[in-house]
């Protein structure tokens, strides 16, 4: 039996999504700058698409600039901050993806920017307050924090954090990459100026994705070579793949309540049984449901000298897990978010990640063979 668990990193895409795509490659390959019925054709998917998801997101649709994913939208938004709206600090955390982290670092090494980064307690949380004492400080600055971490699923209060953001006049950017697709989103109620989404974490196709900017805050281009995107990302639009975004936005949003029961209920399950079997495990971040991402379960096994074994292990039982962001993948230095944590690091640390694709079987068959690895193999 095969088991994919790694859903933070990428997810299957939908047959629909997949349905979707295929017909457009096959019937409307026109590019949508061209005035011809074919360039039209694909113009029409383009500004339906983007404005199928904005009604979904409650914003309007030219606060949608379609990107090539996630990791540009977060270099395209912090950068914009900086060059165009005269940023000059970026409050952050130590825990945030590579998207931001190392954006953040370029900009210090280009521009000066200032770096601060909130602490972060043992569940990886911030302090509000904290927040609300450095922006009493009247640097401009971009505060920018994932809505919930994609290593150990605790989540930021959004909201909160934007009016605090407006009472101070700073910008506010938020990596919702992992929560797109899987929470409501009322950008006309959030507070905040950018938000970002990578479509193949809720289904959709890789190598698409969006950032949206608020109405309010006037950005420049980040690609030069065409009026695309309002003249923002030049270069030919990817048709296929935004339709494919579009589809995977309305399959997750038609059906997000049931959805978020199903997997809900499998973490849930996952925590229970692998308290009751497994003496001495424990888990990273947040794991209350209105505090922790319910796609994402970080657990910390005992301790044992082969745990360095325990991913190849469990990928040898035909389960598919991580150890952290797969966008790090081959890196030796281990997770700078559990380091932020200050988590235990010589214990095997695992990250279950979950999608309404998962079934129960299937994680009762991840709990036998992880009982057996931790009580037989890796004794």
């Amino acid at each position: 039996m095969r088991v994919y668990l790694d859903n933070a990193a990428t997810t299957p895409m939908a047959p629909e999504v997949i349905a979707a795509m295929v017909d457009v490659y096959q019937e409307n390959f026109g590019n949508a700058s061209s005035a011809h019925y074919f360039g039209r054709n694909s113009k029409a998917l383009l500004e339906n698409s983007r404005r199928s998801i904005a009604r979904w997101l409650n914003c309007q649709s030219s606060e949608l600039i379609f990107t090539s994913g996630g990791t540009e939208a977060d270099n395209m938004a912090l950068y914009a901050a900086v060059e165009k709206l005269g940023v000059k600090r970026i409050i952050t955390t130590h825990i945030e993806h590579h998207a931001v982290g190392h954006t953040a670092e370029s900009l210090y090494v280009k521009f000066g920017t200032i770096i601060t980064n909130l602490s972060v307690d043992e569940k990886g949380n911030i302090d509000l307050n904290e927040l609300s004492d450095l922006l009493a400080d009247t640097t401009p600055t971009l505060v920018s924090l994932m809505h919930a971490n994609n290593e150990i699923s605790t989540m930021i209060p959004l909201k909160e954090i934007g009016l605090i953001c407006r009472k101070h006049g700073a910008y506010f950017h938020s990596d919702t990459v992992q929560t797109m697709g899987h929470y409501s989103f009322d950008l006309n109620e959030l507070g905040i100026d950018f938000i970002t989404c990578a479509a193949h974490k809720f289904h959709g196709p890789k190598g698409v994705g969006f950032l949206y900017v608020n109405k309010a805050t006037k950005v420049a281009p980040f690609i030069y070579g065409g009026a695309q995107e309002r003249g923002l990302r030049g270069g030919t639009e990817n048709i296929a793949g935004i339709v494919g975004l579009s589809k995977a936005f309305d399959l997750a949003y038609e059906n997000l309540a049931a959805h978020q029961a199903h997997v809900q209920g499998l973490k849930s399950y996952m925590i229970e049984q692998l308290t009751a079997t497994i003496p001495g495990v424990s888990f990273h971040g947040e794991t209350a449901n209105d505090k922790s991402l319910y796609t994402v379960l970080n657990v910390c096994f005992p301790p044992t000298e082969k745990a360095s074994m325990v991913l190849f292990t469990l990928d040898l039982k035909g389960i598919a897990v991580s150890g952290g962001s797969a966008c790090s993948s081959g890196a030796s230095t281990g997770s700078h978010v559990l380091s932020g944590i200050k988590a235990d690091m010589t214990r095997p640390n695992v990250r279950f990640s979950f999608s309404h694709y998962t079934t129960k079987e299937e994680i009762d068959y991840t709990l036998a063979q992880v009982k057996i690895v931790f009580q037989t193999i890796l004794v």
